[in-house]
């Protein structure tokens, strides 16, 4: 008798469970567009963006100079804060350019990383590839990124 009470208690006990969780609350939900406030966030965001996409010129003259030196130091310098601003307007996009975007964060920075290594050892075919994969996928990244206008 008393292992059928608590088969029945159980069998009561669950129940009343899953009818308090499917009388919970709605989930939140992200929008799936873009608001004037995100705008305005992702503009904000995209300023040093921008100014960095304009660094990758100043960055392709070393490059194509194949100054060594300058190349490098540019590469930890003015770029040295460009992932955590490149992560920052990946995550004010919606979700699904989100994940894209943060993906071609991390290629930029495989191809960043590579020119570097290529600089230092003087390896001008290298430094060149690596830099026009780089800037394929920053203009890439920046094709992800509304404009006021979309």
């Amino acid at each position: 008798m008393m292992l059928r009470l608590r088969s029945v208690l159980s069998l009561l006990l669950v129940v009343i469970t899953t009818f308090l969780v499917s009388c919970s609350s709605p989930s939140v939900t992200v929008p799936d567009t873009y608001t004037p406030d995100r705008l305005s966030q992702i503009e904000m965001f995209l300023i040093p963006v921008d100014e960095a996409r304009e660094g990758m010129n100043t960055l392709g003259e070393f490059v194509q100079d194949d100054n060594w030196i300058d190349t490098r130091t540019y590469i930890h310098g003015p770029f040295g804060f460009l992932r955590r601003d490149l992560t920052y307007l990946a995550n004010t996009l919606l979700p699904s350019d989100k994940a894209q975007a943060q993906e071609l964060v991390d290629e930029i920075f495989a191809h960043l990383d590579r020119l570097d290594a290529a600089a230092k050892d003087n390896n001008a075919a290298v430094t060149n590839f690596e830099y026009r994969n780089a800037v394929s996928d920053f203009d890439a990244y920046l094709d992800l990124v509304p404009t006021e206008a979309s």
